[in-house]
């Protein structure tokens, strides 16, 4: 049985919650708060394997409740936004920084004809982040961490199979927290294009993308059809749609059926970067449920590029990465405070400030 508490202030919203739940016999509703302050005291009081948290509640808002749980009860959090306003977006991603997994929207009513499948992936993604162990405030230590993970002097040489020429990252359940790491600890003069898959609900790209950008070095973008890759900047794929690199080194955004039920998709995303940059491409696999990922990266093998994997200590859903170890691909098995140094070593850059 999943133990949950319920954070929502509107009392339609907090009984849509709670009915989905209660329809499903692994769930169980032990506690329903109106506003952050009791989400606090309900977490602290009832110990339940998953808090839904509102963005916006009366007292303390869903960011501050977040800080306050996982300071004083470590716990799985899921904010459930009503709105994909950009001020609720926005918040949503602040409280991922702080320590919550993951940022859903609100499921349509039972009136809506996709309710159920929205109620099915919703409670399938709560599902598995109740299982994963919380320990305080997850990247609060992330920069002490990558301090001592960056290297000190120049890298090494790159091995003779080439030298990176891109970069291609993707990640699914608990991906936005380590993207920003990731991100934000590459240098200003990263001197390959980096590509992004991250899986998010409908809405949250835009705000994702604005909130990366506000702390990264480099330029954080949505990818636009046609135009040319460049050093410097990172190409997030479009929602609901798969990000293809052609010959000449420019996007595509191909409106072709999910693989392996993702649309955009990391192994459609990786097949076309192996084929473009054989040798020269990276590849890393971080955090998220399910196998996306594995099929586009046996080609980087087929080709000759190198391969990350998020090992499972610092993974929210070891899934993704699991998928890919299990078919022995990955070169590397990293601590996701380990990537970005590893990032660097492998485009031969040095770190700077």
């Amino acid at each position: 049985m999943i133990r949950v508490v319920v954070a929502e202030d509107s009392m339609t919203a907090r009984a849509l919650l709670v009915g989905m739940f209660a329809s499903d016999p692994e769930f169980e509703v032990v506690g329903e708060a109106v506003d952050g302050r009791q989400a606090v005291e309900l977490t602290k009081k009832l110990r339940p394997d998953v808090v839904t948290m509102d963005v916006r509640m009366p007292h303390l808002d869903g960011l501050e409740a977040t800080r306050c749980i996982m300071i004083e009860a470590p716990t799985p959090i899921v904010i459930v936004s009503a709105t994909l306003q950009k001020d609720d977006v926005a918040a949503s991603m602040r409280a991922i920084r702080a320590g919550a997994l993951m940022a859903l929207a609100k499921p349509p009513g039972p009136g809506a004809p996709d309710f159920e499948p929205e109620r099915v992936r919703f409670l399938s993604t709560v599902r598995a982040l109740a299982a994963v162990k919380v320990v305080g405030h997850r990247l609060s230590s992330f920069s002490r961490a990558l301090a001592q993970n960056m290297p000190t002097r120049p890298p090494p040489p790159p091995r003779p199979n080439g030298r990176v020429s891109v970069v291609a990252l993707a990640a699914s359940t608990g991906g936005p927290g380590a993207l920003r790491g990731v991100l934000d600890a590459l240098p200003y003069d990263f001197p390959v294009p980096v590509l992004v898959v991250q899986h998010l609900a409908p809405g949250f790209l835009p705000g994702f993308a604005e909130w990366l950008n506000g702390t990264s070095r480099l330029r954080v973008r949505i990818a636009v059809e046609g135009e040319r890759l460049e050093r410097g900047y990172v190409y997030l794929a479009p929602e609901d749609r798969h990000l293809v690199i052609t010959p000449m080194h420019t996007v595509r955004q191909v409106d072709e059926p999910a693989v392996d039920g993702f649309r955009p998709s990391a192994s459609v995303l990786f097949e076309s970067v192996a084929n473009v940059y054989g040798r020269n491409a990276l590849a890393a696999i971080l955090t998220g449920m399910g196998r996306d990922g594995v099929l586009g990266l046996r080609r980087v093998r087929e080709l000759g590029g190198r391969i990350i994997a998020q090992d499972e200590q610092t993974c929210s859903v070891f899934g993704m990465p699991a998928a890919a170890i299990e078919e022995g691909l990955p070169d590397y098995v990293l601590p996701i405070t380990a990537v970005p140094a590893k990032l660097v070593e492998l485009t031969g850059q040095e770190i700077r400030g």
